[in-house]
């Protein structure tokens, strides 16, 4: 029976207590979808984040605190990047994070199918559900650790954290995703 720990660990398969994993910056990203104009979608990231992964996948319960870093915002157009950091946009001066707590993980059987949560910008805190489409946990095989992925949709309306330029003419609804993989330490 002491053995039973180690084989499911060693086979990838879920050990049957929470586990801690942190986000690797460097394979997570939190990206957006906003219209311009009704001429075309405008897309960009943020390419700094942080936070942490807690999952217990048979008491089908969790946590997810993910920090964006907002000066890290990328369009691909350095000019707009610098407007949308500023006062009227993001303020990055005076809310350097963005932020996603979760309140509760849902499951569709065995599955997990969306996370329930806060997201804190601009000082304003709402509520916020990210539908999943992808969620992983095991070993990867590439850096020899045992991690969770996902891949998370969902959509928020700007005006209600006070980011009311351009409206009507730029949207007020936006698509944000979030590719996220934990590792344990």
């Amino acid at each position: 029976m002491r053995l039973l720990p180690a084989l499911l660990f060693a086979a990838g398969l879920p050990l049957a207590q929470a586990a801690e994993y942190a986000i690797d910056p460097t394979h997570t990203y939190a990206s957006f979808e906003i219209d311009h104009l009704g001429f075309s979608t405008q897309r960009g990231q943020f390419n700094r984040s942080s936070g942490s992964v807690e999952f217990d996948p048979e008491g089908k319960v969790g946590r997810i605190d993910i920090r964006i870093d907002a000066a890290s915002l990328d369009t691909g157009f350095d000019l707009r990047d610098d407007v949308l950091r500023g006062e009227g946009w993001f303020n990055v001066k005076d809310f350097p994070d963005i932020l996603f707590r979760s309140q509760k993980l849902v499951f569709s059987e065995d599955r997990l199918s969306a996370v329930e949560g806060t997201l804190v910008m601009l000082g304003e805190i709402r509520s916020m559900r990210l539908e999943i489409s992808r969620f992983k946990c095991g070993l990867n095989l590439a850096n020899r650790k045992r991690g969770c992925g996902a891949d998370a949709t969902g959509s928020l309306r700007r005006s209600e954290f006070g980011m009311n330029n351009g409206q009507p003419f730029i949207g007020d609804e936006v698509r944000l995703r979030i590719q996220v993989e934990a590792y344990l330490p």
